[in-house]
């Protein structure tokens, strides 16, 4: 049976999450989850989309995606097999290391965007992991502190119709 094409999304902006096959670890030191980041801006910088959100957990990732070319399945694709190279060189494995294909939800509304954002941002917290703005591998403090790998811009102007500063509101 073949399997469902993906919904695209009318805003193009998606949800994705990248888990670790069998949910097993996928970063297992701090080289680990900067390079993952690293190769974030490498497919930045080659296939020209934003990112919203981020969030790197030890079995898992969350991604908050502007495609703006609908090159999705490209980006990640990119990104998975990159990351998988230089992870089973360095851990002289071989097999898969992401489990099935990637999913992706369609985001297609500002409410659903200022949720899912909060969602992924908050992932350390629900597995007991750190507080929040002290957790070093999301988005969360570019958000406060200036971007260095998503753009801040949709997002924060979300807030805005609340009157405060938006990096504070958020």
């Amino acid at each position: 049976m073949p399997r469902m094409a993906r919904k695209v999304s009318s805003t193009r902006v998606y949800h994705i999450i990248l888990r670790g096959n069998d949910r097993q670890d996928i970063f297992f030191d701090e080289q680990d989850y900067k390079k993952f980041i690293k190769e974030i801006k490498n497919t930045e910088e080659k296939y020209k989309y934003e990112l919203y959100a981020y969030c790197l957990m030890t079995n898992h990732v969350h991604l908050v995606i502007y495609d703006k070319n609908d090159m999705l399945s490209k980006i990640i694709q990119s990104l998975a097999v990159t990351y998988s190279a230089y992870f089973s060189k360095k851990y002289e494995r071989t097999g898969h290391l992401f489990q099935n294909r990637f999913l992706s939800k369609e985001v297609e509304t500002r409410e659903y965007l200022m949720q899912v954002c909060r969602y992924i941002h908050q992932n350390p917290v629900k597995a007991k992991i750190s507080k929040i703005d002290n957790y070093k591998w999301s988005s969360f403090k570019e958000y406060i502190n200036g971007e260095k790998i998503i753009s801040t811009k949709m997002l924060l102007s979300l807030f805005r119709k609340y009157k405060t500063r938006s990096n504070r509101k958020f």
